[in-house]
């Protein structure tokens, strides 16, 4: 039992360590996909994923067309959810499969607007208030978010 967390093209070590200490301790499977904003050697980013990180299952992908040839419908074709700002559906309206992956795009933009027309029925958002100056919620915390709904409709598999 996993889920999947993509992080495309992350900019800030922080979110990016943060979200490892949350994949370590739930069994979910991190992945990351280049370019990246920082070195994956960067002391702030082991620092925020403090002494977790040998207990993160890790895959990094040259591209999102790497990412995509691997797990898209040219090959395993696993379900994916995009988390935008511009999805449709809400989060906990999906519901969550063993194995589900959940891409989420760099801090400053999101995903790339043409994938996200392109999978636009798979897009997913967390409700926000229309009244503020706020573009999205922090990477980080929205990822934990809608992986703790995902596990809390399975049951917390394997988890305490």
């Amino acid at each position: 039992m996993a889920f999947h967390i993509v992080f495309v093209e992350p900019e800030i070590p922080p979110n990016t360590g943060n979200i490892a200490r949350s994949c370590a301790a739930t069994g979910s499977v991190l992945h990351l996909v280049k370019p990246l904003g920082f070195s994956i050697d960067d002391k702030s980013l082991r620092r925020a994923g403090l002494d977790y990180w040998p207990y993160v299952k890790l895959e990094v992908h040259e591209s999102l067309a790497d990412f995509m040839k691997k797990y898209g419908p040219e090959g395993e074709s696993r379900r994916m959810y995009l988390a935008t700002t511009k999805g449709k559906h809400r989060y906990t309206d999906i519901a969550y499969q063993d194995e589900d992956m959940i891409l989420f795009g760099r801090e400053t933009a999101g995903l790339p607007r043409d994938f996200i027309a392109a999978h636009k029925e798979y897009a997913i958002r967390i409700p926000m208030s229309e009244n503020t100056r706020l573009r999205s919620l922090n990477l980080a915390n929205s990822a934990n978010i809608i992986l703790f709904e995902a596990l809390r409709q399975l049951g917390f598999p394997g988890l305490e």
